[in-house]
């Protein structure tokens, strides 16, 4: 066929895509690769380009030709895609989940770091890898790209070091290669090992997290009560200390069989049956206090009333609190409870609303009508996909990302990448972004376009991955000369540490599962790896918390540990 050199990376692209995809959604015993499958697919595709097809990354001069520079760029742009998407994710939880397990899971992080650095230094003092090797296999095993950068640069600086021994700064490349797919791998061996030996439930890990998320908010109940106690009769609802205090709601009274929703004035009479939302020892407090709990249900069915979730997507809402709001004095309606990423929170007047946040309003279908035009509740807002901040978003990742760090005596500068600094970017501007632009640029993206990102994005940083390591003489590297020796020490450096750490973490640090999967893959900067953990529930939160936790931390120590373990193998010719 006569077609471009591009038409032919879209084809390379799509087809390592959609053999990787078919591949990945193979399982057995339920258990399958996953996102991995396009990793392997993309090396297939790859290799047979290059062999049956002239497909070249680089000329005769070692030049890299124009296809190598789009594929690489695509690479990294898919892979920026990714992060940011998680970042916006798990941003509005992150800090909370710092303070809670957030030494815990940095510190599990820290330990595979260092076993591996330890186990790579043993192969080298025992004589069985040279220096470069050494770190080219480490790099690869913890499927870390800018520590593979960093180890190449030192090399060469090193070079006159070692005297006794030849570097070649083209040796870490080419072992980084063979080891990244293993090096994948065994993350992925490690988190079905721990899921099979203890016979983890996925499903009640899920709901384990999603308690833990929780912990700290009493969450609302409800209990119907009638008013019994004479000292409340003739009394308002206000002078009720609880729902004064904004700790009780009172969302709905039932008189002479009539259902109505109450205002803070109304005054109590005898017999009057009152529907109270609050956390459980508010709520306990409040009915013990002015009667006593009954099994009477306040339907609002066959009612003039009705119940609602109106969604906050209006820009001048946003921002502002539900006293600002009052929505009960303008429209005569009730908010008993507000939604925020799956946790419910008692309406106080202080809570200050956000995009996506659902509050639960009862009144008039006509008044509950008028409140949700005033809050936007518009489908069409939450799935449309605002460009604006997502490329705001990028361009400031990117510039956290190259801002270098010097450290003496070290000859390459620590930096975040713009892998790093799109996820710690990301993170910020979930959080806080809201507050920064007061309120004029929301960073919150709909679900639905989280997940096309996340999917999209890995899946084309995967296949590219793939593709470049087998036009690049993968099969060759790994069948002749070092490349089985490489693999097979490289996965040990990968997998003994995350099997020590992972099964320490879940047996004896009692980390949540899929936390601990991702924590596993930030351990090892693996997005990837964070892809498959993501697809074990159907609430990737808890996997994407773990990965976020540690990634910030983890990214400086891997850049820093291969030049810290090559300044340590230099000291014996100094």
């Amino acid at each position: 066929m006569n077609l471009s050199p591009l038409a032919w990376l879209i084809i390379y692209i799509s087809v390592g895509s959609v053999l990787g995809i078919a591949l990945g959604h193979i399982k057995y015993k339920g258990v399958g690769i996953g996102i991995g499958g396009v990793l392997f697919s993309g090396i297939l595709v790859g290799h047979f380009a290059h062999a049956y097809n002239g497909f070249d990354l680089a000329t005769e001069t070692l030049a890299k030709t124009p296809a190598e520079e789009i594929l690489h760029f695509l690479q990294e742009f898919g892979l920026m895609l990714f992060v940011y998407a998680i970042g916006i994710q798990v941003g509005p939880s992150f800090f909370a989940a710092l303070k809670g397990n957030g030494i815990k899971l940095i510190s599990l992080a820290i330990s595979i770091i260092i076993l591996g650095c330890c186990i790579t230094l043993g192969l080298y003092f025992g004589g069985i890898v040279g220096p470069d090797a050494a770190v080219g296999m480490y790099s690869g095993a913890i499927t870390n790209t800018p520590a593979l950068s960093a180890a190449g640069m030192m090399v060469g600086e090193l070079s006159k070091v070692f005297t006794e021994t030849s570097l070649d700064p083209a040796v870490v490349p080419k072992a980084y290669a063979v080891a990244y797919p293993f090096g994948i791998v065994a993350i992925l061996i490690t988190m079905i090992l721990i899921r099979s030996v203890f016979k983890v439930s996925i499903d009640a890990a899920g709901n384990e997290y999603s308690q833990s998320k929780s912990k700290g908010h009493d969450a609302p109940i409800d209990i119907n009560v009638v008013v019994e106690n004479s000292d409340y009769f003739g009394k308002t609802l206000k002078d009720i200390a609880c729902i004064a205090e904004g700790t009780v709601v009172c969302s709905r009274i039932k008189r002479d069989g009539i259902l109505s929703v109450p205002t803070k004035d109304m005054m109590l009479v005898s017999g009057d049956i009152l529907h109270l939302v609050g956390g459980a020892k508010y709520v306990t407090k409040t009915a013990s206090e002015i009667g006593t709990e009954t099994k009477d249900v306040l339907t609002t069915h066959g009612s003039t009333l009705t119940v609602r979730h109106l969604v906050i997507t209006k820009n001048n809402v946003m921002g502002r609190t539900l006293g600002e709001l009052d929505l009960e004095s303008h429209y005569g309606i009730v908010v008993s409870r507000v939604f925020r990423s799956g946790i419910q929170f008692m309406p106080d007047p202080n809570f200050r609303l956000a995009m996506g946040d659902e509050i639960n309003v009862i009144g008039q279908l006509e008044n509950v009508r008028k409140a949700a035009r005033v809050v936007g509740n518009s489908a069409t807002t939450m799935n449309k996909v605002p460009m604006l901040p997502i490329f705001v978003g990028l361009f400031l990742g990117m510039l956290l990302g190259s801002l270098e760090l010097a450290i003496p005596g070290v000859p390459a500068p620590l930096k975040l990448g713009i892998i790093g600094g799109t996820l710690v970017v990301a993170i910020l501007l979930a959080r806080f972004g809201d507050a920064w632009s007061r309120n004029h640029i929301h960073w919150r993206l709909p679900q639905p376009a989280i997940s096309s990102f996340k999917e999209f994005g890995i899946t084309l940083f995967l296949t590219i991955v793939g593709i470049r390591a087998g036009a690049s003489g993968f099969w060759d590297t790994l069948t002749n000369g070092d490349g089985l020796v490489w693999m097979a020490w490289a996965t040990l450096i990968s997998i003994i540490p995350l099997l020590i750490v992972g099964f320490i973490g879940y047996k004896i640090a009692k980390v949540n599962y899929l936390v601990l999967c991702g924590v596993l893959a930030g351990a090892c900067t693996d997005p990837p790896a964070l892809a498959y953990a993501n697809g074990l529930h159907k609430d990737a939160e808890a996997s994407s918390i773990g990965y976020a936790t540690v990634y910030p931390f983890v990214m400086f120590l891997r850049i820093l540990s291969p030049q810290i373990m090559l300044l340590i193998m230099s000291a014996s010719f100094i």
